[in-house]
């Protein structure tokens, strides 16, 4: 009963962290198109939107219908969730009006580099992949957080190669982020 509860709260918590970010988006999308930016990526994002939302619905499944308890590494599980809810947070302060769910491009936009973009090149990227593998793990829910896990890398690999492509073609993406990996610190061989 415990983990059940722990399980609404941590739902509840996403599903309204969500509806807030789609807000945050929903304005910044209406600033940049105002300001002549370009939207590339239409088609796969309905497909990333869909994806998301079977996730939650295949994550509530496995947990209730096979009845999944709280996992006995918990403690370290919310630990990395709450500390990518963080990290979330700083990337969205970072971008300011140019974050948003989707790929919106500002011609000759100033590139922003800083925050967590000093060290990394795609760092909401690396939070949701992070969310997509802990949040099932916190409740045992192992074929959630495989299956969305391999179904997200492909995702972003059409995605990133997208937005990539987009920002240097509109901005000085290429040169700036030259020496930033995609997802780790630069300290870290390019992945």
């Amino acid at each position: 009963m415990e983990g059940f509860l722990v399980f609404e709260i941590i739902i509840g918590f996403i599903i309204f962290q969500r509806v807030v970010e789609l807000c945050i988006a929903k304005r910044n999308e209406k600033w940049m198109k105002n300001q002549g930016a370009i939207e590339f990526g239409k088609k796969h994002y309905r497909l990333m939107v869909l994806m998301h939302v079977l996730f939650f619905i295949c994550l509530v499944a496995e947990k209730v219908y096979e009845n999944r308890e709280l996992s006995y590494f918990w403690p370290i599980l919310l630990s990395i969730f709450l500390l990518m809810q963080i990290m979330r947070i700083w990337v969205i302060i970072s971008l300011g009006r140019y974050w948003n769910t989707k790929i919106i491009v500002l011609r000759d936009a100033k590139v922003i580099k800083k925050g967590p973009y000093l060290y990394i090149r795609h760092p909401n990227y690396f939070v949701v992949a992070i969310e997509i593998a802990v949040v099932p793990l916190l409740f045992n829910c192992y074929i959630t957080a495989c299956l969305f896990t391999i179904l997200n890398s492909i995702i972003l690999i059409v995605r990133i190669t997208e937005e990539e492509k987009a920002l240097m073609e509109l901005t000085e993406y290429e040169g700036i982020f030259q020496d930033r990996n995609r997802f780790l610190p630069k300290v870290v061989k390019k992945v």
